[in-house]
């Protein structure tokens, strides 16, 4: 049985990743915003570095290396029921080798942390301890860690905001406006594994990256990007020749 279950829900759920003009028009919006610019750094963390939420939320100032540009991933925090309809955070190790893993950073996200660090060293750092884990990046304005739903609800408004102000934008500039679809935080590792396999060939390296346990979903979402991109040299290629 478990293994029927586990073969016929291969593809359920499948993410389809943002485009890189959702991606931008994401980022830009929430960068001209007062209200949710203090959201910017963990979702270009979540975009620059194609983590898991739990291992955005866990990411603590000790796993980075801004002087070599690396992020040592070794664990995640999850947020579940402790019951009586209550619910906590918890430190979890990666269940798999794969999990244990050292990201390069780019550029964006090592500046994006480097602001970060010194904002907070005229602020104030994140003092929650969590199983004697302490000093994390990113917390609210109680000084909590964030929950997935929280965040789901703040790419929600963020979301809905730019659609509408991009609409009215659009009509007035004559142009088709850029709807950005629903998505959840979990879309933001899917769209950047897509964005990695736009420009990277070698499955190892983009599995060793995203610490995927089976190189077999690394192999999905490459074939998934690469027909994407192969229609569409495709029709580019139809449409300079026009030869029908």
């Amino acid at each position: 049985m478990a293994e029927i279950k586990k073969s016929s829900g291969k593809n359920k759920g499948i993410r389809h990743a943002l485009t890189l003009e959702q991606q931008r028009a994401f980022i830009r919006y929430i960068e001209s915003s007062p209200d949710y610019l203090h959201w910017l750094p963990i979702f270009k963390v979540l975009l620059g570095t194609g983590c898991r939420i739990g291992e955005v939320v866990g990411l603590r100032w000790q796993d980075v290396d801004l002087k070599r540009s690396m992020i040592d991933i070794n664990h995640a925090v999850i947020y579940f029921s402790k019951g009586d309809k209550q619910c906590t955070f918890g430190v979890s190790k990666p269940k798999t080798e794969k999990g244990n893993r050292i990201i390069p950073m780019i550029p964006e996200v090592r500046e994006t942390l480097q602001r970060e660090y010194e904002r907070q060293r005229r602020e104030g750092f994140c003092t929650v301890e969590l199983d004697g884990m302490t000093g994390f990046i990113f917390s609210n304005r109680f000084g909590n860690l964030f929950s997935p739903h929280v965040i789901n609800l703040a790419i929600n408004r963020i979301r809905n905001e730019h659609n509408a102000r991009e609409q009215i934008v659009a009509l007035r500039e004559k142009r088709e406006p850029v709807i950005i679809p629903h998505f959840s935080c979990h879309h933001l590792r899917h769209t950047f594994c897509s964005r990695l396999c736009e420009t990277e060939t070698n499955i190892k390296v983009i599995q060793e990256v995203m610490g995927h346990a089976n190189v077999e979903t690394t192999l999905d979402i490459y074939a998934e990007v690469n027909y994407a991109k192969k229609k569409e040299s495709l029709e580019n290629l139809a449409a300079r020749l026009n030869v029908f």
